[in-house]
């Protein structure tokens, strides 16, 4: 388990360094097919400005796209209890709890760190657990609060954003105006310098993707150590994989933040997917109970 926690903050580093890297890869394309290097360290700068905006409003974006209403205790005792027992539990403040008016069953957790997070179930979840599953499922959700998942998560979100506006920004204007500096530019670069924009957001999302999938093997561990009851939150998915459907409100900018993929099943579901199969997540947590 703490293994685990240490090796994904050394990811994370290596995952920043990859976005680092898509990002002058950009800025490298676009000095080359105007002929000016400069170019290339105000892509980096716009980037990183435009991904710290997106880092201190991405929970409220998230809110406002998900329909989430912030709830009290007197509104939901059940599920404001449980988050704030759990808070307690492992020694965090307790988050701002939110419910989602929607027959998904479905959680997540947001937020630039503990002191600023968020937690939030869907009514279907509510409705669908009982109280142990409930309470495995919001473990889940904690633990990303717990090992600073939330945190990765909003960084890669800013980032992704960030090298997704970049690169549409630059395609439009090469394709739609803007004369190049350098008119002699090798047609082979142009075309090398053209590929590495179209790929730039492919590939920020496929490593975001990739992220989220191993974060969510280690929240589930998280949330059986916390609740010391891996058999409920095998229950609990077992519940999702049987009920779970899509989100009334979709995006697949935000589908990696849940505890279950939100989004309609497409042809390269698998491949784009946000989140191991619930299979797996429940044979590993049956091949652990033990050590939780």
């Amino acid at each position: 388990m703490y293994k685990a926690i240490a090796a994904n903050k050394r990811n994370t580093v290596l995952i920043m360094a990859v976005f680092v890297g898509i990002i002058a890869a950009i800025g490298w394309a676009v000095s080359y097919l105007y002929g000016n290097r400069s170019i290339a360290y105000i892509v980096i700068v716009v980037a990183v400005i435009y991904a710290l905006i997106q880092y201190f409003i991405a929970s409220k974006l998230l809110i406002a796209t998900t329909g989430a209403i912030e709830i009290q205790k007197k509104d939901n005792p059940r599920y404001y209890r449980i988050v704030e027992n759990l808070a307690i539990t492992i020694g965090v403040q307790t988050p701002k709890v939110y419910i989602i008016n929607d027959p998904a069953p479905n959680a997540f957790a947001s937020g630039r760190d503990p002191k600023h997070s968020i937690v939030a179930a869907t009514s279907g979840l509510i409705d669908l657990m009982n109280d142990q599953e409930l309470e495995a499922v919001m473990a889940h959700e904690m633990g990303h609060v717990q090992n600073y998942d939330i945190r990765v998560s909003m960084i890669a979100f800013g980032l992704v954003s960030a090298i997704g506006f970049l690169t549409d920004i630059i395609l439009r204007i090469i394709f739609f105006g803007g004369d190049r500096r350098d008119s002699n530019t090798s047609p082979i670069v142009m075309i090398i310098g053209i590929v590495v924009l179209v790929l730039a957001p492919i590939t920020a999302v496929i490593v975001q993707f990739a992220v989220s999938r191993q974060r969510e093997y280690l929240a589930d561990a998280t949330g059986a150590m916390t609740t010391r009851n891996p058999e409920a939150l095998e229950s609990a998915l077992t519940k999702l994989e049987e009920f779970g459907r899509p989100m009334r409100k979709q995006s697949t900018s935000s589908a990696h933040l849940f505890i279950n993929d939100p989004l309609k099943p497409g042809l390269f579901s698998k491949l784009f997917s946000t989140h191991p199969p619930l299979a797996d997540r429940i044979a590993r947590l049956h091949a652990n109970e033990a050590k939780f």
